[in-house]
């Protein structure tokens, strides 16, 4: 009998153990996921600020900021913090290494309509299935000058997408090859040039089609560029028709 106590207080404080040990295992693990969920957090504001143009690049251009539809981004060099194809520790975790931007969503992160990228020294527009735009450097001129009547813009403004895939694709073809018209060359892909002045229009199926004017002011030592731009025009999103 008293062997059977001894055995049956011996299976209680296990059980009550076990339970003790496996409650504080999960509040252990509820406690990780917290401090994961706070570096993500920590991390995601870092990147945010590593992302940033300088301060005083803000305040030399806050006069011009002031207006609606402008702004200064940083585009960060694709071969140098984008995972995919860089897999060095210093890479970053958004998508696309900081090395794209929707001017239409405000954002660098890649695959919500992306309309500029850098990639080893080069601008270029039209990242995923039929999406496709054009370029143009137009030199060394302010942005306040670039309106929708510059004679290199209305071209850009005028021009109609077409509503069908093989269209489309035979223009993104067209301009990646280069297109010129009144003797304005317009093309897919174009090197950077600090203090030059670029007209974008960017046209992606079911996200957007933007017109824009940006200049490159600075470029650091890391290859990243600090752009300064504006908003010139937004157009109904366009849609592909559908196949029969």
């Amino acid at each position: 009998m008293k062997r059977l106590i001894v055995t049956a207080l011996f299976f209680v404080v296990t059980l009550t153990f076990t339970a003790s040990n496996c409650f504080a295992q999960s509040a252990s693990r509820e406690e990780l996921l917290k401090e994961l969920q706070a570096k993500r957090t920590e991390l995601a504001l870092l990147e945010k600020q590593f992302l940033a143009p300088a301060a005083e690049d803000r305040s030399g251009y806050a006069e011009f900021l002031s207006q609606p539809d402008t702004g200064l981004i940083r585009l960060l060099p694709r071969e140098t913090y984008d995972s995919d194809v860089n897999k060095k520790t210093k890479s970053l975790t958004i998508r696309g290494g900081g090395a794209y931007y929707s001017f239409a969503r405000l954002t660098h992160e890649y695959g919500y309509g992306s309309d500029l990228g850098l990639e080893s020294g080069y601008f270029s527009v039209g990242f995923a299935g039929a999406d496709y735009g054009m370029l143009v450097n137009i030199g060394d001129l302010p942005l306040e000058q670039i309106t929708l009547e510059h004679p290199s813009v209305r071209y850009l403004s005028a021009y109609t997408p077409p509503a069908n895939e093989p269209n489309a694709r035979q223009e993104a073809r067209q301009f990646g090859k280069g297109l010129t018209v009144a003797e304005v060359r317009y093309q897919e892909r174009l090197p950077v040039e600090v203090n030059s002045t670029y007209l974008l229009r960017s046209i992606g199926y079911s996200t957007s089609d933007v017109l824009v004017a940006f200049k490159v002011v600075r470029q650091d030592s890391d290859g990243s560029v600090i752009i300064l731009w504006k908003l010139l025009k937004k157009y109904p999103i366009p849609e592909l028709a559908r196949a029969n």
